[in-house]
This record gives C-alpha cells, structure tokens and sequence, in this order.
C-alpha cells in the first residue's frame, strides 16, 4: 500500500506486532496442558495500550490478518482508544500467536508462531515523512527485524526519523526468530539510529552487552543511544543516561515494588509504556524509573498481558 498521508498531531508513534497470546489454565509446561485462553497481545502492541491507558494513545503501525483473530484484536485495539489509522489488515497472511506456559510463580515462556504471518509483513513506506516530523517519540519493538519485509520496513523508519524525534528501541530477544538475520549485528546496526534502549539483560547479552548494568550501559551509549533502561524483572530497573539526554546525565536504581504476581507477561512492556510516558511529560530519570516499575508491578498482579495493563489511577495508588 502506499503512505499514510498525515492526519491530525500524533505525539507518540508505536510499530511492532499485535497477535494472540494463548494462555494456558494453569502453571507448568505445555505438555501439561489441556485448555488455553485468547488473549491479544505482541510487546508493541502491550506498550501502545499501556499508553493509552496512562492516558496518552499513539499512533500504532500494526498488520494483522484479515482473519477472526484480526478482526478480534482490531477490535480491541479501537476499544482502547488507538487510531485505526496505520492498523493494516493483510488479506494474504494470516494473524501471529504465541502459546505461552506459567511457572508456579507467574514467570512465562514462549513458544511464537510467526513465519510468514501478517506481523512480519509491514511494507516500507507506509508512514510518511509528514507523520514523521509530527511524531515527538518514536517506539520500535524489535522482533520486526528479524523477518522481511518488516525489516526493511522498520530500517526505513529509524533512518528517515528526523533528529528531533526520540527513538526508543525494545530488541526483545526471541532466539527461535533469528534463523534469517543475525541478532548481533542487527542492534548493532539499529543501535546508532536509537536514543533510548529498553531492555532486559537477557536481551543484550546474545549481542555481546554482558557484566555489570553500568558496563553494559556505557558500552551501549557509545554505538548511540543516549539513555539506557535495563529491567530486571522483580528486582526492579536501573538507568543510565549521558549528557546528551533531555533528563541527563543521570543514573537511577529503583528496586520495584512487592506485589503479589500471578503472571508476569508483558511486565517488561508495562515497564516500557510507563517509563515513556514518564519522560514524554518531561519527568526526571529517576522518577520515570520508579512509575514504570509501578507500572510494570501492577500489571503482574492479573492475568494477561494487555488485559493486565493499568490505568494511571491503579498506579497512583501503588505509589501513595
């Protein structure tokens, strides 16, 4: 298809996957289970509904299937406040999933079913140049690079993305992904066009980001990103951001929350969502830290990844 022209000001552009997470009825692995649930889900797509619920809805660049699954997640999309304006239905492809399994303590695997589905299949071009000089934050999931022609797609974007546009980069790693491309060599290739990493050590440490979170922050902020945020799941997150940052220098540790969790899918992603619409209000480091791993707190505490998400009111609460 060809560009989008642009519409009215979107302040935050989100790209990335919107499929279905089948979630199982109970803890264990996937040989013992018998029934699972439909839930919508893909990191971008948690992280563009995440803001919406904190009470600023991006845009969102998605495909999805012109299939009964497409047309449930579109809907849920729309309910939540994102514009239907870049959600692309593909009538040749069908719409993405993932079977996940719980732990007795809420921690989850993946098993993703994406070759060949409408996620992988963004088309370059799509977003224009207009859009783009509207566009203040620029959200990118990382899973879109490991297949084309989403790949070339997003490459496009973070080239054209004008210098006064911060650009936020989640790789989230998913090993059985990269058959096609080299994970190493991609984010060293995207990193240079990124100011804000988002990420979790396991993520950095297969491009060789490993040691201690100060290390792995300055390493990084030498390929590019001015501002690294590196989550540690219960432990909470820490930051580090140069000079070159609107809210830097500045290093940040918070150690999250204590919540009862029953599922810790898209924690990651509530993070995300928190920690940019924290430093879109202009909040310091610090304080984006500390709302995001609230975020991400409240959102383990039900079930689902997207359906989990809070509103800014829920978080409020856990910070009083």
């Amino acid at each position: 298809m060809g560009a989008v022209q642009s519409g009215r000001v979107q302040e935050t552009l989100v790209v990335g996957e919107t499929i279905v997470d089948m979630h199982p009825d109970g803890p264990g692995g996937l040989a013992d289970q018998e029934q699972f649930h439909r839930r919508p889900g893909g990191a971008p797509a948690n992280v563009a509904v995440g803001l919406a619920r904190l009470g600023t809805p991006p845009a969102f660049w998605t495909r999805l299937g012109a299939d009964g699954f497409g047309d449930a997640l579109a809907a849920t999309l729309t309910d939540e406040g994102i514009p239907e304006t870049l959600v692309v239905r593909d009538p040749d492809a069908p719409t993405g999933m993932a079977v996940v399994s719980l732990d007795a303590d809420g921690d989850r695997e993946f098993v993703l079913y994406l070759d060949g589905t409408a996620s992988t299949r963004l088309q370059p071009g799509r977003v224009d140049d207009d859009r783009l000089a509207e566009t203040a934050w620029l959200h990118v999931g990382g899973v879109e690079l490991a297949h084309e022609p989403a790949r070339s797609a997003v490459l496009d974007l973070l080239e054209r993305a004008p210098p006064e546009t911060t650009v936020s980069l989640d790789p989230n790693a998913r090993p059985q992904l990269w058959t096609a491309f080299d994970y190493a060599d991609t984010l060293d290739r995207v990193l240079p066009e990124v100011d804000v990493l988002v990420a979790s050590t396991e993520d950095l440490a297969p491009a060789g980001y490993d040691g201690p979170p100060a290390s792995v922050a300055s390493d990084i902020q030498a390929v590019g990103p001015h501002t690294v945020l590196l989550t540690r799941g219960a432990a909470g997150a820490v930051a580090h951001a140069t000079d070159a940052a609107p809210w830097g220098p500045a290093e940040t540790t918070h150690e999250g929350f204590t919540v009862d969790a029953v599922d810790t899918t898209g924690a990651g992603d509530a993070f995300t969502a928190g920690a940019v619409h924290a430093l879109g209000e202009g909040e310091s480091l610090a304080n984006a830290v500390r709302f995001g791993n609230a975020v991400a707190a409240r959102s383990t505490t039900a079930r689902g990844a997207m359906a989990a998400l809070p509103t800014r009111e829920a978080v409020a609460s856990l910070l009083a």
